[in-house]
């Protein structure tokens, strides 16, 4: 059949779900006929860049992926990695870019939605959300608009499904001017033998609806998450799902229930692609058939079609194989928290989805082509022609500044350094009571109840570093996340990513995505810690502007803290205490923070990752933690050592001032500014100097006494000194002062 021969309505249904001419007749060819409509749209839609991975799987096999903690990696709802005394840690990071751009509040909202059901539909109990958020300049209403609306959706959320927002980051760049990011971590906790599959099992086994209503919103959801913005971006609205966290937090009980009584064989949450992916995936994983019967659907609303159904990715809904003869008490179950279910098909073993709409068959293609058969596209790379030019510019050509202290001043306020107390503190950070380490540290702490250990968990990137090296930007990210979670003791256990780039179809934007994953990988391996989860957001990017975002392969990762009253805070609260610098002194401003903000450039060689020095940092950390030797610890990353240095200072109503004198070789904006990679501050009494000393030299870090804690002023000496109370008001004070 020639491609002009293409059924007309078909032809519109193609482009109406972003569906390729090529990949229509690939379809074709895989049928041996034309596909219905029903069909046709279902394909569309797992074929879609959002749930098929066509540009990214090739690349994502790098990653590591196996450990002997490691009980359920890529694959299934999430990851799933041991934690000792029969518990496992159950974690993922998923992207609502697109939706949270076009209507910020629920977009937001209903990424928190997926992401917990991700953590429950593998049995565990979600206990706390970490959000990293992009966004454009703060000079337009638009912008402000959008965090707005984004954080209190995050907030509205999680706060009434009662997990706590322990987390993340916020960064502004003007690359997020046309397209901003809006990633959301879930952990959860469950015991080994409650771990849940997606795998469907057991010919006649029922095939069990639970939750929400479905509705035509966010129809063609993963197909508007795998498209570039343009134009008609405000008509996509309807994609745009609308959540009820109180819905949610009865299915999530429900659901635990269920699993609890042993009801359950394989549960997958209705996603992207709503219907149509959690059949099609449980059925390929595990060989068989499913059979769908959609005049049994619960619906919301009228004249609803099959092709409609089968897409919708309504919120609060799951797909459960049940056990045959037990479906009534599992309906029961559900009934009784007030939630629908309803048998709606039964698993065969035919391999097939079957799907019945008013009597008739609509759909009836093997699970496979959904599943396995979507496009894997090689694409073309190339490096970006920018890159020359940035990388070779001399940084030390620009002047140096006469005034340190407003270059200080500047830092401070800049709203991805500031305090972010104004996004945080509309989070319920403490719901649960098991929030060890709040907000606004190097990393989070939670306690697991039934064991000793606790979790750190953190979320890290420098798209800066991502832009002028993806290689060693990608290497930066995983070295930062596991230096962070070193700050409060953890080991590195696994992590999950999300990777959000551009569109994959430009040769310079795919190398971006090449070259970040071949250098995450590569810290990875180095640290031996497996990628059990991810999730890549492709063509973040605005027609209008002609511009991608920076690339920001952002990393989830957990560890474990084995003692969590050994922790410290991350800023001085002691007098007369001694102030160490762990790391290089060095000197380098490419990428560097200053550089934007200062000079208004992005460019010049990113900081080099040592790995080495990296590991021997993270081993110095946890050891110095271990043997209570420190009062303070914490990390030097954006804004170099002045700015790790004022965090200590003004991070905290009870943190007191501090006296430094800072090595400078070559300048002294480098010295101060500079972003020098695997690098530490920590504190401690005086007479335990020499020990910090000692054990940081035994494990290859070089150690340097720069001063001591107290008083009311932060004084770099011989440079400038500003009143402790000044900088904290500058700090305190900058980020909502710009939003409002």
């Amino acid at each position: 059949m020639a491609q002009k021969d293409i059924n007309p309505r078909h032809k519109a249904l193609c482009k109406a779900l972003a569906m390729k001419e090529e990949e229509y007749w690939r379809l074709v060819r895989l049928l041996g006929r034309e596909p219905t409509e029903t069909e046709l749209g279902m394909t569309a839609a797992l074929w879609s860049e959002h749930c098929s991975y066509k540009s990214s799987r090739l690349h994502l096999r790098k990653f590591p992926r196996k450990s002997w903690r490691v009980l359920a990696g890529p694959g299934e709802n999430a990851g799933a990695v041991d934690i000792g005394d029969g518990y496992a840690v159950v974690f993922k990071m998923e992207s609502h870019n697109h939706p949270s751009f076009i209507e910020p509040f629920h977009g937001a909202a209903t990424g928190v939605g997926g992401i917990l059901r991700d953590i429950f539909a593998m049995g565990a109990r979600p206990v706390a959300l970490l959000d990293s958020l992009r966004f454009g300049n703060l000079d337009n209403s638009r912008m402000k608009y959008l965090v707005d609306g984004v954080v209190s959706g995050i907030a509205f959320y999680g706060n009434c499904v009662g997990v706590p927002t322990i987390g993340g980051e916020t960064d502004f760049d003007p690359s997020y001017n046309g397209n901003i990011l809006v990633n959301v971590m879930c952990v959860g906790v469950v015991k080994h033998e409650r771990i849940q599959s997606a795998r469907a099992e057991g010919p006649g086994n029922p095939v069990i609806y639970v939750g929400s209503k479905t509705g035509r919103d966010g129809i063609g959801g993963a197909t508007m998450a795998s498209e570039e913005f343009s134009d008609e971006t405000e008509e996509k609205r309807p994609s745009v799902q609308i959540g009820d966290p109180f819905t949610e937090k009865l299915l999530i009980e429900a659901c635990l229930e269920a699993y609890e009584k042993d009801l359950v064989v394989a549960v997958q949450d209705m996603g992207a692609a709503g219907l149509t992916s959690s059949s099609s995936e449980m059925a390929a994983k595990g060989g068989v058939g499913i059979e769908l019967d959609l005049d049994r659907v619960p619906l919301r609303e009228k004249g609803m079609n099959a092709v409609e159904i089968m897409i919708s990715e309504s919120q609060e809904r799951m797909l459960i194989i049940g056990r045959k003869g037990e479906e009534r008490r599992l309906i029961r179950l559900f009934k009784k928290w007030g939630l629908d279910a309803v048998v709606v098909g039964r698993v065969t073993d035919s391999g097939k989805i079957v799907v019945k709409h008013k009597g008739r068959v609509v759909a009836d293609m093997p699970a496979s082509i959904l599943v396995d058969d979507a496009p894997l596209y090689r694409r073309p790379v190339k490096e970006p022609s920018y890159l020359h030019e940035l990388r070779e510019f001399d940084v030390f050509s620009l002047p140096e500044p006469r005034d340190l202290k407003n270059v200080f001043e500047k830092l401070l306020a800049w709203p991805g350094i500031a305090s972010r107390q104004w996004v945080y503190r509309q989070y319920d950070h403490m719901v649960g009571t098991d929030t060890v380490v709040l907000p606004g540290s190097d990393a989070a702490v939670l306690r697991v109840k039934g064991i000793k250990q606790a979790l750190g968990v953190t979320s890290d990137c420098t798209p800066r570093y991502c832009y002028l090296d993806p290689f060693t930007g990608g290497m930066q990210a995983v070295a930062e996340a596991a230096r962070n979670l070193a700050c409060v003791g953890a080991k590195p256990i696994g992590i999950t990513d999300c990777l959000n780039f551009g569109n994959p179809e430009k040769p310079e934007v795919m190398w971006q995505f090449v070259k970040s994953i071949e250098g995450m990988s590569k810290a990875l391996r180095y640290f031996q810690i497996p990628v059990v989860s991810g999730n890549v957001s492709f063509y973040n990017e605005n027609e209008a502007l002609g511009a991608a975002v920076h690339p920001t392969p952002t990393v989830g990762m957990v560890g474990i803290v084995e003692d969590v009253n050994k922790i410290v805070p991350a800023w001085f609260t002691e007098e007369e205490h001694a102030i160490i610098l762990l790391g290089s002194p060095g000197e380098q401003l490419g990428g560097s923070l200053y550089l934007k903000v200062v000079h208004n450039l992005v460019a010049g060689e990113p900081p080099e990752v040592d790995l080495k020095a990296e590991k021997a940092l993270q081993r110095t950390l946890r050891e110095l933690l271990s043997r209570c030797l420190v009062s303070a610890v914490h990390d030097v990353s954006d804004g170099g050592l002045a700015i790790a240095l004022a965090e200590c200072s003004v991070a905290s109503s009870d943190a007191v001032g501090f006296s430094v004198e800072v090595p400078v070789y070559l300048r002294a904006d480098a010295a101060l500014f500079g972003e020098v990679q695997a690098r530490a501050v920590v504190a401690c009494e005086p007479e335990n100097t020499y020990d910090v000393m000692r054990i940081a030299r035994k494990h290859g870090i070089t150690a340097r006494f720069l001063g001591t804690t107290g008083g009311r002023y932060l004084d770099f000496k011989g440079m400038f000194r500003i009143s402790q109370k000044r900088a904290r008001r500058i700090w305190a004070e900058a980020f909502e002062r710009v939003l409002r």
